[in-house]
């Protein structure tokens, strides 16, 4: 099929994609009073679904109008789709933020039971990552903690083979770049431009052996030359993206004076997951891009979706420009089955999203959902499309009728594709 797929991206203008008109059906997946979040954009396989698919994993909170502090916790909770959508809360957080929620990741290797969240530590503001299992106990519960004492970090992204997951220091985000960080977090790396012992850690899911794969000072070296101001700007790491064989990730590596992010700096970078083959990438293709396969990503460039090679450094596909997605940069996410590419786009106070069926160019598009005056900022309400397992459906925030911030499932016309459900082979133990 990736074959394929690539065969005719490749042979097929962005003038022969054909338009077609069907309802994309808009039903909400949670209500009011209070907000719920899932958070975050369905790259590189983030589904909030459970593999079997009844489960929905969400954020409850009492307010939207600031961020968390080190005291306000959110409900963590999942959404029974047997059971009439009901939200259950099943334990509670200190570690999330509007946009990215608490990184709901499931685990590959129990996806029906066991997921991660962010958390931190009340008395000390360190923050960890916690694996649950819904089936713990008579209410489910904390399978492990995964704590780094002087060096507190958590989850940035986990493989979706299994095995591992990426973990990043949220509170040098915080510092650094609010809308991804956790306020008021234990920061050891406050004054430090570039420090040898941050950047992007492994975590061993089964041992909890953690290894730092690439540092802040490896990362500096590799930006000499490119500002002469460097030694004053303040490193710090968004977005790591494993790819879906678990052997890439892409980041990318900015840079402020701190507390002042005028002319910061903004380079992509990839990496082997073992931290070999650090590499700087000149060609940029948007803050939002989504791995397609191999060493592939989808992203935007010269205003159109690209499809980039990392390995050759090349463009080597383009799957339309605006008369396709009103905006190529848009949040994107490529379906678990690589038939489908959804592009989430803001304009005013509205999300909307285009579908484009990969193979045959059919697109599909949706009707406009409020976010009213979340628009920009901290607080804004990103598009942030997220698939299910059977690539059928989309879960994605919006305003409901009350004012409050909900999840809305976004459901493709009955027929509209053939997928498949695909569950990658996780590597690795389940951990009890």
């Amino acid at each position: 099929m990736k074959t394929v797929l690539a065969l005719v991206l490749l042979a097929a203008p962005p003038a022969a994609l054909a338009s077609v008109a069907a309802e994309i059906r808009v039903r909400a997946l949670t209500s009011g009073p209070s907000h719920h979040y899932f958070g975050y954009i369905g790259q590189c396989l983030t589904i909030p679904w459970s593999g079997d698919g009844r489960h929905v994993l969400a954020l409850e909170t009492d307010f939207q109008d600031r961020m968390p502090g080190a005291g306000d916790a959110a409900r963590v909770g999942v959404i029974d789709t047997r059971d009439g959508n009901r939200f259950r809360v099943v334990d509670r957080s200190l570690g999330w933020n509007p946009q990215q929620g608490t990184m709901f990741y499931w685990n590959p290797a129990a996806p029906d039971t066991q997921f991660f969240f962010n958390d931190r530590d009340p008395a000390t503001g360190k923050v960890f990552t916690v694996l649950f299992d819904l089936t713990r106990g008579p209410k489910g519960g904390r399978v492990r903690e995964y704590r780094f004492g002087d060096t507190p970090v958590a989850n940035g992204g986990v493989a979706a083979r299994g095995g591992f997951f990426l973990a990043l220091n949220y509170a040098r985000l915080a510092r650094l770049r609010p809308v991804t960080g956790y306020k008021d977090a234990a920061d050891w790396t406050t004054g430090v431009t570039a420090p040898e012992d941050d950047g992007i850690h492994r975590v061993d899911i089964a041992t909890g052996a953690r290894r730092l794969i690439v540092s802040y000072a490896q990362l500096k070296e590799k930006l000499r030359g490119l500002d002469a101001r460097l030694e004053e700007r303040h490193l710090f790491i968004n977005h790591t993206l494993i790819n879906r064989d678990g052997d890439r990730i892409y980041f990318y590596c900015r840079a402020d004076f701190e507390n002042n992010p005028t002319g910061r700096l903004n380079v992509p970078f990839t990496v082997r997951t073992d931290g070999s083959e650090l590499t700087a990438h000149a060609q940029f293709i948007g803050g939002h891009p989504d791995w397609e396969f191999g060493a592939r990503i989808i992203g935007s460039a010269d205003d159109q979706q690209v499809i980039y090679d990392t390995a050759t450094r090349q463009i080597v596909a383009r799957l339309g420009g605006r008369e396709v997605f009103p905006n190529p940069g848009g949040d994107i996410a490529m379906s678990p089955d690589g038939e489908w590419l959804v592009n989430g786009n803001r304009a005013g106070g509205e999300n909307r999203y285009t579908f484009l069926h990969r193979r045959s160019g059919r697109i599909l598009r949706s009707p406009p959902l409020p976010i009213g005056e979340w628009v920009s900022g901290d607080l804004r309400l990103d598009p942030a499309p997220c698939w299910n397992r059977t690539s059928d459906a989309v879960v994605v925030p919006a305003l409901a009728a009350d004012g409050t911030r909900q999840m809305f499932v976004l459901e493709l016309p009955q027929g509209s594709t053939q997928s498949v459900r695909v569950s990658p082979a996780p590597s690795g133990p389940v951990v009890r």
